[in-house]
């Protein structure tokens, strides 16, 4: 029966670290996967996080099942980080996940479930948006979101398709540190957004994977936090992978911020079931540590500042990037104001391959580059390539 079955291609940025790791060339650099790395290259633990496993490994005295709904004390605890005091909490189901991506297909199960058919996608975004919304079964559409040569968000062209979608549709929007461009919303651009979603009946679907990295732990949620205010639905993807450092343990939730509490439990217990027949039950680990840290003054003090530290760095690394790209592209000035890890340089395909050949500069063919990979003393020669293209 397996040969009724074809090969599927390999996912692309995955080969490329294949392809980084078999380089022997000194002098490479690895701009394509999106993990933060610090000055000598490394991807960190967080101090806070290595205290808290430390407590885990002293104190915890089982590894019983936690149950599909995950560890409600770390849920409470994220939602405070994520939405503050936006809502009546007796209005919010929240679920741990395995991971942003765990949350994002319960959320699109969840919206087939309940009948949903289509979700709207600002393009580009992160790959696997639309594969898991697919893989679900939602019909995806697509509208232009950022414009690579000029280095701007189409906010207009985003507006006319938000206008264009039929009740019922769900959309789905970056809360801050868009992933592939960097491009920012602004708060007046929120409040618009969250009166068109309002407007319209659609259900806003928000990937919320970098708070912390852009402009800081609250100023990366207000847009969200005021469109929670708004929209009487709204789901929430967020992922601990970057904010916490929590890559391999797999560290997430959904929440769906409702109008009743009576409706907050049949939504809790949709997401428990598609859970439990998905995965069954989620990884504890890293739920366990977020959950110590953010029950913690100290720990939680000390995680903020290493996450601000960090926040800087990348800041840094951008306005050093715009100052020395926007002789060659002048559009590229823009990258200072972007945020969160990443953006999307105006190359062709070629010029990623002869980057990649001849100097072992590593990113996808769609140009996207991780911020966050950059060694400082490796900007300079970075620029130097990419403006002798």
């Amino acid at each position: 029966m397996f040969d009724a079955l074809t090969r599927q291609p390999d996912d692309p940025l995955l080969a490329l670290i294949g392809l980084y790791r078999k380089d022997e060339r000194p002098g490479k650099v690895d701009l394509g996967v999106g993990v933060y790395r610090d000055e000598t290259g490394h991807t960190p633990i967080f101090r806070a996080v290595k205290e808290a496993e430390k407590r885990l490994h002293e104190t915890q005295d089982s590894k019983a099942y936690v149950g599909p709904e995950g560890d409600l004390v770390f849920v409470d605890r994220l939602w405070t980080l994520v939405g503050g005091d936006t809502i009546n909490r007796s209005h919010l189901a929240g679920v741990q996940t395995p991971g942003g991506s765990g949350a994002l297909r319960l959320a699109a199960d969840l919206i087939r479930q309940m009948g949903g058919k289509r979700i709207w996608i600002g393009l580009p975004s992160w790959m696997n948006h639309a594969s898991i919304f697919k893989a679900a079964g939602l019909e995806t559409a697509g509208y232009p979101f950022f414009d690579v040569p000029s280095q701007t968000v189409l906010f207009d062209t985003m507006m006319s398709a938000l206008q264009g979608a039929s009740a019922g549709d769900a959309v789905l929007l970056h809360a801050g540190c868009h992933n592939p461009t960097g491009g920012v919303i602004s708060e007046a651009q929120w409040l618009e957004i969250a009166a068109v979603v309002a407007e319209r009946g659609l259900l806003p679907l928000v990937d919320l994977a970098y708070q912390g990295f852009g402009r800081g732990l609250e100023e990366d949620v207000v847009g969200l936090r005021h469109l929670i205010g708004i929209v009487p639905e709204t789901l929430i993807a967020v992922s601990c992978s970057k904010s916490f450092g929590l890559y391999r343990e797999r560290t997430g939730a959904i929440f769906a911020v409702t109008t009743s509490s009576s409706s907050a439990d049949t939504v809790r217990s949709n997401l428990a079931g598609l859970a439990r027949t998905s995965y069954s039950m989620p990884p504890d680990h890293g739920a366990a540590i977020v959950r110590t840290i953010l029950s913690d003054a100290d720990l939680a003090r000390d995680w903020k500042e290493e996450l601000e530290t960090m926040r800087l760095r990348i800041s840094g690394i951008r306005q050093s990037l715009a100052e020395g790209l926007r002789d060659r592209w002048q559009a590229l000035g823009a990258i200072a104001a972007q945020e969160g890890m990443f953006s999307l340089l105006p190359l062709a395909e070629a010029d990623v391959m002869r980057l990649r050949n001849e100097h072992g500069i590593y990113m996808p063919g769609s140009g996207r580059i991780n911020i966050a990979g950059l060694k400082t003393a490796e900007v300079g020669d970075v620029i130097d390539k990419l403006k002798n293209l």
